[in-house]
């Protein structure tokens, strides 16, 4: 049996972080003006480019791989040996990603079992490592499920984000709305709960909100075991002054691994806007071996 593991753009995996690990990443789309863009490949967009069209107002959406696009995935992947597929995506509220990899699973030669994670970014990726280290230690594809699941649901992933304008734009508001009378007056950070966008805390000023997601993390990882990243979109001195706090804080946590620091995907940075910090933080389960 050789299980294959699949997961989406927005799980926030390097290039050579998926190459080395075996995975095989399909690349969301975010359209920019009249162009459309692969997100996370060579030649396609980058976060740079989407914080200018955004400052400028030029529209900007994103777009799911349609289902032909995951099955012509799932053939090659079975072509090359693949006796069933393990696909872990965005959470299906926030898209239809997961749905295309449903109706593809359909018609795959070879069983594939789609994961909704319920999460985004690296919560993401937290949990498509958590079933690739369950795979290499020799599991099976339901053990790589149940691992993925157990560690999308032991994360917590919060973020600052400057301003409510981006996700209003991109329709992903959810529960969010609530905080948009008082939006001027607020910094506010939001949660991921149950798949969907959230307003957790409100605060004045942004200095306050990066010590308070400080804070929340740290409450989050408690005495656990963890995995922790923090992403910005063209903040980084503030990411990096988050992630070295935390470090320190949750040293004991995190063993030998690092706190985690990027730049946020394009297809996420479209619905959260130029100035955005998020934290996750992943506790690790008995499913994994490492």
């Amino acid at each position: 049996m050789t299980v294959r593991l699949v997961t989406d753009s927005t799980a926030s995996l390097t290039a050579e972080a998926a190459a080395a690990r075996a995975i095989t990443v399909v690349p969301l789309q975010v359209v920019i003006g009249a162009a459309s863009y692969d997100e996370g490949v060579e030649g396609g967009v980058t976060p740079a480019m989407l914080a200018e069209a955004l400052r400028a107002w030029t529209p900007v959406s994103t777009s799911r791989p349609n289902p032909d696009e995951m099955l012509e995935v799932y053939e090659k992947l079975a072509a090359e040996g693949a006796t069933e597929i393990v696909s872990i995506h965005l959470s299906a509220d926030l898209s239809g990603t997961f749905e295309s990899a449903q109706l593809a699973a359909r018609r795959s030669p070879v069983p594939v079992h789609a994961v909704d994670s319920r999460q985004v970014g690296m919560a993401i990726g937290f949990a498509v490592n958590a079933a690739a280290d369950v795979r290499d230690a020799g599991g099976s594809a339901a053990e790589m499920v149940a691992a993925a699941r157990d560690r999308a649901a032991s994360s917590t992933s919060l973020f600052y984000v400057d301003t409510l304008e981006y996700l209003r734009r991109g329709g992903r508001m959810g529960a969010a709305a609530a905080l948009l009378g008082s939006a001027l007056a607020v910094k506010p950070i939001l949660r991921v709960e149950d798949g969907r966008v959230g307003p957790f805390e409100r605060v004045r000023t942004s200095a306050k909100a990066l010590s308070r997601l400080e804070e929340l993390a740290v409450e989050a990882a408690g005495e656990a075991e963890v995995e922790v990243a923090v992403a910005h979109l063209e903040s980084p001195a503030r990411a990096a002054t988050l992630a070295e706090k935390l470090g320190t804080r949750l040293a004991a946590g995190l063993g030998d691994r690092e706190v985690s620091v990027g730049e946020i995907g394009a297809v996420l940075g479209a619905h959260v806007g130029p100035g955005m910090v998020a934290v996750c933080v992943a506790r690790r389960s008995t499913h994994t071996s490492t």
